[in-house]
């Protein structure tokens, strides 16, 4: 009978051949749109950013844009040129705006491509206005002001004569304007608010100039909640579209589920006696005979390592501790006296028929945030999108 026991996790292994091994993430797109129909609920027939850059969140920026990409009034943002071009190849057709600092280079491809270009410093209207000079057009491009985040835009200051150095070759291709909420996914609004005022007084200026703007945005994932009146006639939509909470001060979902769920395979289990150490520097000490397995995901997939301390994934809807350190390419679990089958998979995050783990119930205990995790998930990982 023992003989029989050591030998069954290699049968599960043969059984199981054909099956991927490693980490996987499944896309489920079909809750994508599901939560960007909740989104447009809460916030009306309103335009919609949504946020892809960063490969989508680490969901993938092309398919997550092509899901979507016929709803109404729906655009895309992006951070870096490469991830616009990206989605232009893809024959993506939607607006696409770039939040990165314009760089020059990029100024003739986004003419040629249809790519709305970030304008946030005086020397980049000197650089659309001499590409005008020399060749009768330039790309479409939203100004962006500084309100409080202290990053890329135009001081509040110096609004007056931003718009009047918009001459008349180059204000015909403004689409837009917009600011950065720092604390809009906080409890305390207060200083969301005072950027929300101040945004408001450098669109009212702009009348003064006779400026118009097609699209006006402020409201980020946890101002769509907590700011209703910064919606104006287009918010931006990131983590809420991916099914996660910006935060934890943020406690209305509006309905949203995670469209991803990260899982890691099963390749070895081993019965182990009382007090025997586990992993790396031997910090996770057995408490009685147990079962532990192997499980093949590590850090360099996107495992979050600090996660081991308080942390556990989910098999057939029980929660299992995990037993020590993660590994650069694997992880062990204490399943105690389940024995697991080689070649199954483990929840690391997401859910499934079985149960939940939330994402943002690992970045809590761990002091990270959704954003950090999500986007870190890579390396061997797999990809499996459903419903597309």
């Amino acid at each position: 009978m023992k003989i029989w026991y050591n030998y069954l996790p290699y049968l599960s292994w043969i059984l199981k051949k054909n099956k991927i091994i490693g980490p996987k993430a499944y896309i489920d797109l079909d809750v994508c749109r599901s939560n960007l129909s909740a989104i447009k609920k809460r916030i009306g027939d309103i335009k919609l950013l949504c946020v892809i850059k960063a490969n989508g969140y680490g969901h993938g920026a092309v398919q997550i844009a092509k899901s979507i990409e016929n709803f109404k009034n729906v655009q895309f943002a992006v951070f870096s040129f490469e991830e616009a071009l990206e989605l232009r190849n893809a024959n993506i057709q939607n607006d696409i705006l770039v939040f990165s600092r314009m760089q020059s280079q990029y100024i003739k491809l986004a003419d040629e491509n249809n790519i709305t270009l970030n304008i946030s410093a005086i020397e980049d209207i000197d650089e659309i206005n001499s590409y005008f000079l020399l060749n009768g057009s330039c790309p479409r491009y939203h100004l962006k002001f500084d309100t409080g985040m202290t990053r890329l835009g135009f001081d509040l200051t110096d609004a007056s004569m931003i718009y009047g150095n918009l001459n008349k070759n180059i204000v015909k291709y403004l689409e837009g304007v917009y600011t950065h909420f720092a604390t809009a996914d906080e409890g305390n609004l207060s200083y969301a608010i005072r950027q929300l005022n101040n945004f408001k007084k450098v669109v009212e200026k702009a009348d003064e100039y006779g400026i118009k703007f097609k699209n006006i945005h402020c409201s980020n994932s946890g101002a769509i909640i907590n700011i209703k009146d910064s919606y104006f006639n287009m918010v931006r939509v990131g983590m809420l579209l991916y099914g996660a909470l910006p935060s934890n001060e943020v406690k209305d979902n509006i309905g949203i589920k995670p469209v991803m769920s990260f899982y890691g395979s099963i390749v070895n289990v081993r019965k182990v006696k009382k007090g025997t150490h586990i992993s790396y520097g031997g910090v996770y000490k057995s408490t009685s005979e147990t079962n532990i397995g192997v499980i093949q995901t590590g850090f360099a997939d996107g495992f979050p390592r600090p996660w081991y301390k308080d942390g556990y994934v989910n098999y057939k809807g029980k929660n299992y501790k995990i037993a020590g350190r993660v590994c650069m390419d694997q992880l062990m679990i204490d399943f105690g006296k389940t024995i697991p089958i080689v070649g199954e998979d483990v929840l690391f995050f997401g859910e499934n028929e079985f149960g939940q783990i939330k994402v943002e119930t690992i970045a809590e205990s761990i002091n990270s945030t959704a954003y950090v995790l999500l986007t870190s998930i890579g390396g061997r990982t797999k990809y499996i999108y459903i419903n597309q």
